[in-house]
């Protein structure tokens, strides 16, 4: 399998894992200082995962319809538009967005380091 088709895989066991909103799935996929950006700033590793843990954020679905991915050595971008669906403070949501990943290579792994979101037209 090549480098991309692995990292873009990646990704989608990523987008599963957040389906499940168990926080230990879902934080195998980021490095220890992941941060997400988006509308409201930025967020840390800890208080995304805190917010799944305490039930304020929950997901029922996150998939794509268009993915690319580009890998620098070490360094794997994925970017990819889709849908991001489920309910914040009680309330549902389901966002089309744009989202760009920047993963690191860990060992044999990939570790998501950054992800920044934007509103995408459907």
């Amino acid at each position: 399998m090549d480098e991309e088709r692995e990292l873009i895989e990646t990704a989608q066991l990523w987008d599963k894992a957040m389906e499940t909103n168990d926080v230990d799935q879902i934080s195998r996929f980021m490095s220890a200082d992941w941060i997400i950006v988006g509308a409201d700033g930025i967020t840390s590793r800890e208080d995304f995962l805190d917010s799944i843990r305490q039930g304020h954020v929950s997901h029922n679905r996150m998939d794509s319809d268009e993915v690319i991915a580009r890998i620098y050595e070490d360094t794997g971008v994925v970017i990819s538009r889709g849908t991001s669906a489920g309910t914040f403070n009680g309330q549902p949501f389901d966002l089309y967005e744009w989202s760009t990943n920047v993963f690191v290579r860990q060992g044999e792994s990939w570790r998501c380091a950054a992800t920044m979101i934007t509103p995408a037209k459907r």
